[in-house]
């Protein structure tokens, strides 16, 4: 069965209310995650990764500071622990493991139980795997701009904080996957995480173009302050609600503008700080979005972009902790925020950038 996800016709027409916006329009594509079972030959969030067995996994050589959060857990008992919890309270949105898949994440949580117990890792285990985040193919996300004639994209991190940022260390890799013949059958991972936002849930992809316009933080101070004109809102006799008559551009933000939840290119999302242009290390191309990394796919403010076929779900209220339909990865970064992935326009293999928002 194929995996749909649509979004609702936003409740104002963004260009015929402000046609200035027009030019700015963005091509992306919201991704929307779901919980399933990916093979290396899908594009996925948290799945295996079509990664060739005569190449070494990739392993992060920084310094880490393993169990300093407090929080000692492997990747095997995290999802193991989801699994059990979504059994326990019947939530559709869980984990989707069958017997045997079940039964090895026991096995694999026990072994890794036992090193925990028995103390710091040994200088040689310090090198940490990295755990697959994203695998995108250019036949379901073709906005993807690849160096020569790639046509696959594989994200990964380190699931520990590091500094300066205290955030997951990304890495970004492009591979043309007819090259691709014998794959690696059992990848490393970590012995622990960090934290378990930083360990995604395999999730399948529902890939859907769409078009963006930029949050009112991206746009010139003029546009902004047409944005954010009340009377225009009231001329076009737009159906918005009147609590935002002080503040209008705060419904633009949240219904019009860019979409929330995981998707490639289109506009930033911004928040914690005001934009803040990003430039190649090599060439000093002005880099775009490649990836917004969500901690949510809709919260309070941004529930009218749940897709139409999930909006019972977008308007429950009341979930378990860990248990939300609008957090199908599980993936957290920051406070709830988002990762931006950022990569040079002119050579996508020039090293990216990432960013907390």
């Amino acid at each position: 069965m194929v995996l749909v996800r649509t979004t609702p016709p936003r409740p104002v027409e963004v260009t015929e209310l402000f046609p200035e916006l027009a030019p700015l329009a963005r091509p992306a594509i919201r991704l929307h995650p779901r919980p399933g079972s990916p093979s290396v030959k899908d594009s996925s969030v948290g799945g295996p990764l079509l990664w060739p067995a005569d190449e070494p996994w990739p392993h992060c050589e920084d310094a880490h500071l393993h169990g300093d959060s407090g929080f000692r857990e492997s990747p095997a008992a995290i999802r193991l622990g989801r699994y059990r919890r979504a059994q326990q309270h019947d939530d559709s949105y869980g984990p989707l493991f069958t017997p045997e898949e079940v039964a090895a994440l026991e096995q694999k949580a026990a072994r890794l139980a036992e090193r925990l117990d028995a103390g710091p890792p040994l200088p040689e285990e310090c090198p940490v795997p990295l755990l697959p985040v994203a695998q995108l193919y250019l036949r379901d996300v073709p906005l993807l701009r690849p160096p020569g004639e790639a046509d696959l994209l594989q994200i990964l991190w380190c699931p520990y904080d590091h500094e300066p940022d205290w955030k997951p260390a990304t890495r970004v890799f492009w591979r043309l996957a007819a090259l691709v013949t014998d794959v690696v059958a059992t990848p490393p991972e970590p012995y622990e995480a960090n934290y378990s936002g930083y360990v995604p849930e395999p999730c399948l992809l529902a890939p859907e173009a769409i078009t963006e316009y930029p949050g009112s933080l991206d746009l010139s101070p003029e546009v902004r302050q047409v944005v954010g004109d009340w009377s225009r809102w009231q001329a076009a006799r737009a159906v918005v609600d009147g609590s935002y008559e002080e503040y209008p551009a705060e419904y633009y933000d949240a219904h019009l503008a860019d979409t929330p939840g995981w998707k490639a290119g289109g506009w930033p999302p911004w928040g914690r700080t005001d934009p803040i242009p990003r430039y190649c290390a090599v060439c000093e191309a002005r880099m775009v979005p490649l990836l917004t990394i969500a901690s949510f796919e809709w919260d309070g403010e941004t529930y009218g972009w749940a897709p139409q076929e999930e909006r019972d779900a977008a308007y429950a209220r009341g979930h378990l902790a860990g248990l939300d339909p609008a957090q199908p990865t599980r993936v957290e970064v920051g406070s709830t925020d988002n990762m931006q992935l950022y990569v040079c326009p002119e050579s996508p293999e020039h090293p990216h950038t990432d960013l907390i928002q």
